[in-house]
C-alpha cells in the first residue's frame, strides 16, 4: 500500500466569519497537494475533485504531512464524511506521521514548517499560509497549487531526511540555539518506512 504526502489550502479559515475556531466542518478546501512513493508523482486536486482524492487515500496505508492531526486530516475527513456513496476513506485509521506533531513532542514546542526547512535544508518557504484563501479569492489558482505543492515537496524532502539520518535540526524557541531531535514513535530508518 502506498505513503502519501499532503497538504491542504482551504477558501477560508477559522477566524472568518461564520467559521469559528474548531469548526471543520465549515472550512472549504480550495486544493490537496499529494505526493505517493508508489507512483513517484506530485498531483494536485481542486475541490470538485475531492472523490478522486478519496479513491487515492484509499489505497493508502500511511499519511505523512505537517500539523495534519490538527488541521488537514480533520477538514479532509469531514468531506470524506459527507459523502452519501462511494469510497469513503477513514483516515484517523490510517498511520499518520504529522511531522509537526512529533517535532512537539520532542522539544515540546511548535515551530513552523519554514523553520524546519530552513534549519534542515538551507532554505525555507517564500510564502505563509495565510495568502492560500488570498490566492482563491482572487482565482489564482495555478498560484494556489504552486504554493500547496511547494508544501508537499518540502515535507517530503524533511521526511525523507529524517528517514535518511534518524534526526532533524530544530532551532530551540526563544533561543534560535539549533537542537537534534529524534523522533519516538517513527522507528529508525529503513525501506520499511516508505
Amino acid at each position: 500500500m502506498d505513503t502519501l504526502v499532503f497538504d491542504i489550502e482551504t477558501q477560508n479559515f477559522f477566524t472568518d466569519p461564520g467559521v469559528g475556531w474548531d469548526n471543520f466542518e465549515a472550512l472549504k478546501i480550495s486544493v490537496v497537494g499529494v505526493y505517493s512513493y508508489d507512483t513517484n508523482k506530485y498531483f494536485c486536486f481542486e475541490e470538485k475533485e475531492m472523490r478522486a482524492v478519496a479513491e487515492l487515500f484509499q489505497g493508502a496505508n500511511r499519511i505523512v504531512g505537517f500539523s495534519i492531526n490538527r488541521y488537514d486530516v480533520p477538514v479532509m475527513q469531514a468531506y470524506f464524511n459527507r459523502f452519501k456513496e462511494g469510497i469513503k476513506p477513514d483516515l484517523w485509521q490510517k498511520e499518520r506521521v504529522d511531522l509537526l506533531a512529533e517535532i512537539e513532542m520532542a522539544t515540546g514546542s511548535r515551530i513552523s514548517l519554514s523553520k524546519v526547512c530552513e534549519a534542515n535544508l538551507g532554505s525555507g518557504k517564500d510564502r505563509k499560509g495565510a495568502e492560500a484563501p488570498q490566492l482563491y479569492r482572487e482565482g489564482k489558482i495555478a498560484e494556489l497549487k504552486e504554493y500547496c505543492l511547494k508544501d508537499v515537496r518540502l515535507t517530503k524532502e524533511i521526511y525523507d531526511l529524517y528517514r535518511k539520518q534518524g534526526f532533524l535540526m530544530v532551532p530551540e524557541r526563544g533561543t534560535g540555539k539549533m537542537q537534534k531531535i529524534s523522533f519516538t514513535t517513527l522507528a529508525i530508518p529503513s525501506a520499511r518506512l516508505l
